[in-house]
């Protein structure tokens, strides 16, 4: 079925192409879905869902969300992705979070082949194609009478263009899975639809949601204009790039000193067509900021943009944001702090969920489309940092926002913009504690992560640009099966192996990602070391392939410190961030209100550490690195931690936490004398942040006065 998959994909798009010779002459390049003109070629191409793997610990934590809440989160939540959901056609929730919940049920089950979640999903699919209006309409029917409202759902605006972006990426998905030509004919109505309906109901008719959003539109009208060369797709394309808000044009703002008291001033900005002289004060560098999720989103959207428009300015504006993202906002995992709004670099203030995993998918679209190396970097730091963390061990609970530094998760911890909203639960872990959009948006981030380990090339080749264990399996060379079979204990271990099962010998490229943080890389083919460059951060291997043969790649980590908020430091390895190891027992609280039970997090051991500036002065010298004996099993908890860092720390009691939180006083020492030093230090152990649920990633310094 996969091959099938494969290949009816691709004669679609070549009967199609029919009257463009050089779109045929591309397609015959290949073996996946490319860019058809006017659209720039990219330099990776997807391949469909299901070809990808997992295995191992990675294969665990996939079988651990098809045992929680991505499995069964209509058990849980029925109230919302029950029976009365919109999207199958009931009178209940109708916008965002059913569809959420299925853009990650839906890649799980296919790369899992499990027949339970596939049958969850249908429904879902099956409603949304047989139930779309004669005008191309697609989604929940809209309502006659505004309905009773009623608390916890979201009934309308039906006609909203932001939930249906959703839904058009679980489409895609679906039929990159199945190639069931439903699909086609559904998206193709649906854009038709589209393309009539925005000049005059544009993307933030009803909310604003969809204009910051529009990317995830756009990518996908641009997917089906490949298969089906139909040229409307490129005028609907350009009319909802006009209604997109500007995020070029902001990325790229000179900093300017406007402060705004109102944390959604961004919020209330005018809609569409967009106010030239608002825009013109929109930075990323300002708190309170822009809406976090929207920032996340908006990552892909110049670059999805810039295969139609081929504007070289696209992605130096990115990379632009991504630094003043992590100048004004960042914290050590790759992330950056929005508890809703941007709010700033202090270590204590949150990180939502669903800002992580659009950040990611985002990010997966962006290497797709770039080539850039930079990209996949930042990916594999967020998602073997801050994603691990977010979620308990058996995926049964969330945070709704993480922090660097959490000592306590109570309902007493403020730090957050939403002081009233969420009622002091965004830091604890539950299922509806802080805000509800995580509960579903929080299961495309493991999936896809598995979708982008792989690559096709499209000179017939193969690449590996994001390291876990896995394997994947495609078609190279002039038509040769190809199986990748990758083993190894990345992030924890520096070496990742590839095992080649070919159905004949073949001469392709074989693309290799060497991390920018990696020292002296070494590649070995068949145990022999072999020289190689490495440009724009990948080696091309490039060779008559054979059955059985096994490529080893190196990936040398170093210990190196980095500078963070008012001074403060963090340890980091590889891809991975270091946190302070702290002790901590769970309790269960029941408010008896609509948050639900939730387990608050208590320290038992003490947290209130800073590091001597010598220590950081010889990070090899002065941290014992000790690799723990690891079977490869689940390793994101304190118990299985694959690696640990073991060094002396100063205990610094004068740090205490400020409503929960350890807010870094003014006062802190920053020097003491060389005896008073060694009266305060203590042993410390650090372990992956991901493996952490209290902790302390940003330390304070202390010098010998």
């Amino acid at each position: 079925m996969k091959k099938l998959s494969l290949f009816l994909t691709i004669s679609v798009f070549i009967s199609a192409c029919s009257s463009n010779d050089s779109s045929v002459e591309s397609i015959r390049t290949s073996h996946y879905l490319v860019n058809r003109a006017p659209l720039e070629p990219t330099p990776y191409l997807e391949l469909p869902l299901g070809s990808i793997k997992a295995n191992g610990w990675l294969e665990d934590q996939l079988q651990r969300m098809a045992n929680g809440l991505t499995g069964h989160l209509d058990e849980i939540y029925p109230e919302v992705v029950g029976s009365r959901n919109g999207w199958l056609g009931g009178d209940g929730d109708g916008w965002e979070r059913g569809p959420y919940w299925i853009d990650g049920l839906l890649p799980l089950a296919y790369i899992l082949d499990d027949e339970r979640l596939k049958a969850k999903a249908q429904p879902w699919i099956e409603w949304t194609l047989a139930n779309q209006a004669e005008s191309g309409y697609l989604g929940p029917i809209p309502f006659e009478t505004e309905p009773e409202p009623e608390r916890g759902l979201q009934k309308g605006p039906r006609e909203d263009w932001w939930p249906k972006m959703v839904m058009l990426k679980v489409l895609q998905q679906y039929y990159q899975a199945t190639v069931d030509e439903r699909v086609i004919t559904a998206l193709t109505r649906y854009f038709q639809y589209q393309l009539k309906m925005l000049p005059e109901k544009p993307l933030d008719h009803l909310s604003l949601w969809a204009n910051r959003r529009a990317g995830d539109n756009l990518m996908v009208v641009y997917w089906l204009y490949n298969i089906t060369g139909d040229e409307f797709l490129v005028e609907l394309g350009d009319l909802i790039q006009e209604q997109t808000f500007p995020w070029q044009k902001i990325y790229t703002n000179a900093e300017n000193p406007f402060q705004f008291e109102d944390i959604w001033f961004y919020n209330k900005l005018k809609r569409f067509p967009f106010d030239s002289t608002e825009m013109a004060v929109l930075t990323l560098s300002k708190v309170p900021g822009l809406h976090t999720v929207n920032v996340a989103q908006g990552l892909k959207q110049p670059l999805v943009y810039f295969q139609k428009s081929k504007d070289v300015l696209a992605l130096p504006a990115v990379k632009k944001a991504l630094n003043d993202l992590k100048q004004f906002h960042g914290q050590p995992t790759g992330m950056y702090g929005g508890d809703e709004p941007l709010h700033g670099n202090n270590p204590v203030q949150g990180v939502e969920l669903c800002s992580i995993a659009e950040e990611m998918f985002s990010l997966e679209t962006i290497l797709k489309i770039t080539g850039e190396m930079e990209f996949a970097d930042l990916l594999e730091k967020i998602t073997y940092n801050a994603l691990p963390t977010q979620a308990s061990d058996d995926y049964q609970t969330r945070q709704y926002f993480q922090a660097a530094n959490q000592v306590e998760l109570t309902d007493q911890l403020e730090t957050s913009y939403e002081k009233t909203n969420h009622e002091g639960t965004d830091f604890v872990f539950g299922v509806l504690s802080g805000y509800p959009c995580c509960t579903t948006n929080m299961h495309q981030s493991w999936p896809k992560f598995v979708q982008n380990l792989f690559y096709a090339t499209p000179n017939r080749g193969v690449a590996a640009l994001l390291y876990a264990p896995s394997t994947v399996e495609l078609t190279v060379a002039n038509g040769v099966d190809l199986k990748v079979v990758e083993t190894t204990g990345f992030p924890f271990r520096e070496t990742i192996d590839f095992e080649l099962e070919l159905s004949e010998d073949a001469e392709f490229p074989f693309h290799l990602r060497i991390p920018a943080w990696a020292i002296n890389p070494i590649i070995d083919i068949n145990g022999q070391q072999v020289n190689f460059e490495a440009n724009n951060q990948i080696a091309i291997l490039k060779r008559i392939w054979k059955n059985g043969d096994k490529v080893t790649l190196t990936l040398p980590m170093e210990l190196k410190s980095s500078n963070w908020y008012k001074g403060m430091v963090a340890i980091e390895r590889g891809p991975l961030v270091f946190s302070l190891k702290v002790e901590s027992e769970n309790r269960q609280k029941d408010r008896k209100d609509r948050f639900r039970a939730f387990w608050e997090v208590f320290p038992k051991s003490d947290w209130n550490y800073a590091l001597e500036e010598s220590v950081l002065c010889n990070l090899s010298e002065n941290m014992e690195l000790i690799e723990r004996e690891w079977n490869g099993e689940y390793p994101w908890n304190q118990e299985n931690a694959p690696i640990e860092l073991r060094l002396k720390g100063v205990h610094i009691p004068e740090w205490k936490t400020v409503k929960s939180a350890p807010q870094i006083p003014e006062d802190l020492p920053k020097s003491m004398s060389l005896n008073e030093i060694a009266q305060r230090q203590r042993k410390i152990t650090l372990i992956p942040y991901g493996c952490t649920t209290l902790r302390i990633t940003e330390f304070p310094v202390v010098k010998v006065e």
